[in-house]
């Protein structure tokens, strides 16, 4: 049998999985949360326990790697992780060819998980799609004829940093109204918090945050995106609201981007697409009143969830195995 070893680099979590080519089923799987004080040495260690207890003495025929971070896909070089410290320069590729003695790819998560949903999940049978991840940030990995499209310097795909709301909240980029800073996990969190510690109380109970209130028991430094979410669930007013500001701006983007490249596709994955079918009815609705009329489009869920950038790492090292 033929062994495929997959891992992934996550912000706040690292993975690895093995299995067989031609399998769809994991032989293998692990996954450990990253130290809230990692940096790149903990999370390499890390992994390189998670992958000597999956190989048990086996030897995979190639390894594919996905990368929460920029990456130099062509060198397999980590430029640097915006969640964990001391990735700067990181030859990742070279570490691993190095010790386990076989090819290896490196790409960064979102084009990694555009790679496995092409191949194996939501975007089987379709040749142009993007796909989108809306967690703790808000990124994209083109698939274009069949192949991934990184761009000139391998930032294609960047959709977390389109502006669209000019006079908005400022970014961690330093721009204001970026996807990101409206539609992603912890800023969603953070835009309610500063309304509920802002706004006099007259104004809290008539814009809602009761829901949300009761959810952390008063503490509002325990909101986080997928609280916001389940409040709106569950009826909260500014909720609702927050989160229909960030379908909006998701909506905005993606309709732009639908109309400068015309993909087939659009495939949504990460935390925050799991919002509920009012979020997913609001992206939609704006996203087709942003593009062109002749402008055709799906958005449509991830199916692999969060085992996507695993997948992609399968279909990363496939590829090294067919270019030996």
């Amino acid at each position: 049998m033929t062994l495929i070893l997959a891992l992934d680099f996550g912000g706040t979590k690292l993975a690895a999985a093995l299995v067989n080519i031609g399998s769809r089923k994991w032989l293998r799987y692990e996954r450990r949360l990253s130290p809230a004080n990692a940096n790149a040495s903990t999370d390499l260690e890390i992994m390189r326990s998670l992958i000597y207890s999956l190989l048990q003495d086996a030897k995979p025929a190639a390894i594919g790697v996905s990368f929460g971070g920029p990456v130099d896909a062509s060198t397999g070089t980590v430029r640097l992780s915006h969640h964990v410290a001391g990735w700067e320069n990181i030859p990742l590729k070279g570490l691993l060819e190095e010790e386990f003695g076989v090819s290896v790819g490196v790409d960064n998560d979102a084009n990694v998980a555009a790679l496995g949903e092409h191949r194996f999940g939501a975007g089987q049978g379709y040749d142009s799609l993007f796909y989108i991840t809306v967690s703790t940030g808000v990124g994209g990995g083109w698939i274009l004829n069949g192949q991934p499209w990184r761009g000139a310097g391998g930032m294609a795909g960047e959709i977390g940093h389109i502006v669209v709301d000019p006079a908005g909240p400022v970014c961690l980029c330093g721009k204001r109204g970026c996807v990101e800073r409206l539609a992603s996990g912890p800023y969603m969190a953070q835009n309610v918090r500063e309304i509920l510690e802002n706004e006099p109380p007259s104004r809290q109970v008539r814009q809602g945050g009761e829901v949300l209130r009761g959810l952390v028991g008063g503490d509002l430094t325990l909101l986080t995106g997928q609280l916001v979410s389940e409040a709106a669930a569950a009826g909260d007013d500014l909720a609702k609201e927050v989160l229909h500001k960030a379908a909006w701006a998701l909506g905005v983007g993606i309709g732009n981007v639908a109309n400068l490249m015309n993909p087939q596709r659009f495939v949504l994955g990460g935390g925050v697409t799991k919002a509920g079918e009012d979020f997913w009815r609001v992206v939609r609705q704006v996203a087709r009143e942003t593009a062109l009329p002749e402008v055709d489009f799906e958005i449509v869920p991830a199916v692999l969830g969060d085992d996507a950038p695993l997948w992609g790492g399968v279909a990363i090292a496939l590829t090294q195995i067919l270019n030996l």
